[in-house]
């Protein structure tokens, strides 16, 4: 089943390396058409713990624990954050040189991201995710701003991009690798896209040293399901699934774990920079 991007551009974004790829890509008038990376419609039946590490599970999953926090989500997670939600996009966004033109940016959600990285200079950015509802947001602010003709926003998933090699300059995701079975993987795949000499960068939540971390696990564990409840039952179960989530990721996965998988993906001079005391951090180095 193929499903279209939701585009609200005049013209598809022309990367010279899917010239003569049209058919195969599925390149129309209105952007690029790529598979539906699920066949299964997404429910929320199980409980707030990660499913088993199968791609398709970890899809459903994912789109079904978003899908009723969509709505105005960007402005609920700066309050939930208390501001620094957009803090953390303006780092991840200056970590891309200026010279970086053609850029992909994954588990885009509303685009909040992929509209800075727009705007900082004349770039042409490609926002991928792979909820439908979060597009659907995405596209209603694409409309009501001036970067429409540089934005264009495509559905699928991050471990099969609907890419040619090296196509960007430079790809950032943001809040992905709790979310795919095989973070190794899913960076060489990101890696696959960036030309050599071209920038990755991504913001994850980061697990907080003492004495912070017993803040940020008051936060976590009560604050953040609470106020959820207060907003809608689609950000209390957000709320209720994102403490214990990154807690477990970050214990399985300390730091020198996470920049030895960006090295095999074929990046050099990986950097970290820990944000909020720690709980948020942005990753980034350049390709080989």
């Amino acid at each position: 089943m193929y499903v279209y991007n939701v585009l609200c551009a005049r013209s598809p974004l022309r990367l010279p390396a899917w010239d003569g790829r049209r058919e195969r890509y599925g390149l129309s008038s209105f952007g690029v058409w790529v598979r539906d990376p699920l066949d299964t419609p997404a429910r929320y039946d199980a409980p707030v713990a990660r499913p088993s590490p199968d791609p398709r599970a970890l899809h459903a999953f994912a789109q079904a624990l978003f899908e009723g926090a969509s709505y105005r989500y960007d402005r609920v997670a700066s309050w939930l954050s208390y501001g620094q939600y957009r803090r953390w996009h303006r780092f991840i966004v200056s970590t891309v040189p200026p010279g970086a033109h053609r850029v992909l940016d994954v588990a885009t959600g509303t685009a909040a991201v992929a509209f800075l990285l727009a705007q900082r200079v004349p770039r042409r950015v490609v926002a991928l995710d792979l909820s439908a509802a979060m597009l659907q947001e995405a596209a209603r602010r694409l409309a009501r701003v001036q970067t429409a003709g540089r934005i264009f926003l495509v559905r699928g998933a991050a471990e099969t991009l609907p890419f040619p090699d090296a196509s960007f300059d430079a790809v950032t995701f943001t809040f992905l690798l709790r979310y795919v079975a095989d973070p190794p993987a899913a960076l060489r795949e990101l890696g696959r896209v960036v030309r050599p000499g071209g920038w990755m960068a991504s913001l994850e939540f980061g697990l907080p040293d003492l004495p912070w971390r017993w803040f940020w696990w008051l936060h976590t564990r009560v604050v953040l399901p609470l106020a959820g409840l207060c907003v809608s039952p689609g950000w209390y179960r957000v709320g209720r699934f994102l403490g214990p989530s990154i807690e477990s990721f970050c214990r399985a996965h300390p730091f020198p774990e996470v920049r030895a998988w960006w090295e095999a993906a074929g990046f050099v001079g990986v950097r970290r920079r820990r944000l909020s005391f720690g709980a948020a951090e942005v990753v980034w180095g350049r390709k080989r």
